[in-house]
């Protein structure tokens, strides 16, 4: 789905979000994008991490 929007499309969203939340909120914005998607990476990852332990202790 993302991989269709491409370069022109990027920067079409980031004119629409200059324009709709402002110079000064758009740092803000893209701070708490970044850490929410730091959080669920890290989350996803200690899921997989023990459903890998889980499984490597059925083998045994």
């Amino acid at each position: 789905m993302l991989s269709n929007i491409g370069v022109p499309g990027l920067i079409l969203i980031l004119v629409i979000a200059l324009v709709i939340f402002g110079p000064k909120k758009l740092p803000e914005i893209g701070r708490a994008f970044g850490e929410t998607l730091r959080e669920f990476k890290k989350s996803t990852k200690g899921l997989r991490d023990e459903v890998l332990e889980e499984l490597d202790e059925n083998k045994k």
